[in-house]
This record gives C-alpha cells, structure tokens and sequence, in this order.
C-alpha cells in the first residue's frame, strides 16, 4: 500500500530566519500563493508573537490561502497561543505549531528545568491550544537528543492531550541517518496512542544529512516532512522540498508519495531565490544551475547517446527547459559535435579532429567555451584546412 506523505513547508518561517532573507508581507502572499499551487498541504506562515510583520503575514496568507493548511508557530506559552490563534482567524484550515524541548540539554541549559516540569507544561500547551479550535502539532525541540524513553514518554502524553501531528525535530542536524530512522521506528512501536497522531520530521542540515535524516524518518513510519525550498534555513539550512519529492518520486520502492507538482519546482525556486536575495548554489541538487549541466567528455558521450546514462530525472519533470551540454577542456569530440551540429555546422572525420585541437587551445585559456567561441572557430576551419 502507498502512503501519503504530507508536506509541511516552513519556508515562510524556519526558511526566512536566515540573516538578510527577511520579506515583506506581500512577497510572503505572493510565496504562499505558489506553495499552494505546488501542492503543500501545510504552510508555516510565521511565528506570529514575534513582531507584528510575523503576525500580519500570517493573517494576510490566511486569507489568500484557500484549501491548503496555514500553521503559526508558538512557544509553550499561553500569549503565544492566544496571538497566533488570533493570527489564524481567517484560515480556513489552521494549525497552532507549539511546543518545547525534549532533550536534557535544552531542559537543563535552555529551561533551567527538570523533566516533569516540562512535560507538564508540554500538555498544558497542548490542551490550550486545543481549545482555540485549531489543529495542533506539537514539536519536541531537539529530539535528535534526547533521551528516548522520555521523548516516549512526553509524545504518548501530548497525543493524549489532544495533539493531532507530533514532529520530532533533529533540530542541530546531529543524527545519523540510521539512527534517526530507529528513534521514529522506537515511537512507533513503544508511544501507545502512536496511531491518533501523525508523526512529522523536521531535520537541520548542519552535517548535511537532513534530506538523508528526513527519508529515513518517513521510511521508518513519519508521514509529514517538514521543508523549505532551496533547503533554506538557520546556520546550514532545512531539509530540501525539492530533494524529498523528487526522491521519493524517483524512488517508487519506497511506496510513498505526495502532492508536489514537480513540473513547478523550478520555477518558485527561482522565485523564493529572487526575493529572498538568496541565490542557489550551482550544484544544488535539483535546482541548481549545474544539476543537468554535462562538461566531462566521458559523461556528455553517454548522455547524447542515452539521457538516462547520467540522468535519474528529467528536467521536464522539475520544470527546467532541457538538459544543457558545457563546453569546456574537459569536453570530447561528440559534444563538440553535437553543439556545432546546433548551430548549423555539420563536421565529420578530419574537420572534426582539426576544430577539436583548435577548440582545446581556446577551452584551456577561457575555461568555458560559448557558441561565439565556436562560431569564430568553425568559420576559421576552411582557412585551416586549406593549409
């Protein structure tokens, strides 16, 4: 049986505390608007106590959101929950994200509290949280740490209290992705009331495992991650949508799907990149300019003669127009071919052999050769030859 992965997006939040990527309210709108038409199920719109910007936003996405669910995040707080429950008024579906910390380091050095303290407030916030009429998800900050009889414990007495999603965050990006898979499969099989909750993944890449941890938490029994797009996020960034999806979309084994229109993926990355003024890192997976760039010989060779060669997916498939062939020292005769070929030229047998040698010199002093280069060198084969 397939099962339906729900995608949390927390670009709108988690995604924007990097330094500089701060948006206005309208560009925030504009991003909803597009995650809704991509197929999220869940938008984190803001932290609405945090500043009234946070608070506006979130009640301007409520509005302009129609069937996807708006989610605020709250602190285990009874303010908090009262301003983002407010914040929410207008959504058609809401969801109030509270919670608190789960590991000993955050109860010791972060609370300055014990266990029972904590879990005590953690129901409490729930239950008040509850009672605003909203969806509520609860998050065990830092799980990746902590004791996991206790985050056991702690996530069996939310789910009492009422919670709908539990997410368990490795919110350092600690865990190994093995591991993190078993602390998922140990709440499965040992919280009582696992089966009334959904469980949520939300994983930091600061050792660049997040999309790594947060596969191996859906395969092991989580069924919402929660993502930005581009993998945006605090210090080393979030688990990237782009990369979930197109994973589990590549990999049919997993019997596992979402409702990500792939096709869009492209095209908001570009323009969360644009209006964040953050651009994307060229070797990004999915996104990045050189995800379906070809420059080594050996590779442009067997990509001409069968895509699939080089490609596990198509870049059609994310919304990128083609696949693109680079011409650069690195390169061999059948690329070069190719490219004359697309410019009008056809070459063959010793004019290929010459234009080759003459396009090395050329590749090895710019380092990347354009279809002006190859054009000043095809129209300088004639004189070449005839020599």
């Amino acid at each position: 049986m397939s099962h339906k992965i729900q995608i949390f997006d927390t670009t709108l939040r988690d995604g924007e505390q990097v330094p500089g990527c701060q948006l206005a309210t309208e560009e925030k709108v504009i991003i909803a608007r597009e995650l809704e038409a991509l197929g999220v199920d869940v938008i984190e719109a803001g932290f609405p106590i945090s500043s009234p910007g946070d608070f506006l936003s979130v009640v301007e996405i409520s509005k302009a959101v129609k069937e996807t669910i708006v989610c605020g995040l709250t602190r285990a707080r009874k303010e908090d929950i009262d301003v983002a429950a407010e914040a929410l008024h207008h959504a058609k579906y809401g969801r109030i994200h509270t919670g608190i910390g789960s590991s000993d380091i955050h109860i010791k050095h972060k609370f300055k509290s014990n266990r029972e303290d904590v879990l005590e407030q953690a129901i409490w916030a729930v239950q008040y949280a509850k009672g605003k009429g909203y969806e509520v998800e609860f998050y065990a900050e830092d799980a990746g740490r902590a004791d996991l009889a206790f985050l056991a414990r702690m996530i069996e007495a939310v789910i009492a209290a009422g919670a709908d999603v539990v997410n368990i965050p490795d919110t350092t990006g600690y865990c190994l992705p093995h591991l993190y898979g078993k602390r998922i499969q140990y709440l499965v099989e040992n919280v009582k009331n696992i089966e009334k909750a959904i469980i949520s993944v939300h994983c930091h890449n600061d050792l660049g495992l997040a999309t790594a941890n947060t596969l191996s938490g859906l395969i092991n029994g989580a069924r919402q991650a929660e993502v930005t797009l581009n993998g945006i996020g605090e210090r080393a960034g979030n688990t990237a949508l782009e990369e979930v999806a197109m994973a589990i979309q590549t990999h049919k084994d997993l019997d596992l799907y979402t409702n990500i229109k792939s096709e869009r993926i492209y095209e908001i990355s570009q323009l969360v990149a644009g209006l964040m003024r953050m651009p994307v890192q060229a070797n990004k997976a999915i996104v990045g300019k050189n995800a379906f760039a070809h420059s080594s010989g050996i590779h442009q060779d067997g990509f001409l003669k069968h895509a699939e060669n080089y490609e596990i997916i198509n870049p059609a498939d994310v919304g990128v127009p083609s696949s693109s062939i680079v011409l650069t020292a690195r390169s061999g005769r059948a690329a070069l071919k190719h490219r004359a070929e697309l410019l009008g030229h056809h070459v063959e047998g010793e004019e290929l052999n010459m234009l080759y040698e003459n396009f090395l010199m050329v590749a090895d002093e710019k380092k990347m050769v354009n279809d002006a280069d190859l054009i000043a060198l095809m129209a300088s084969l004639p004189v070449l030859i005839n020599k």
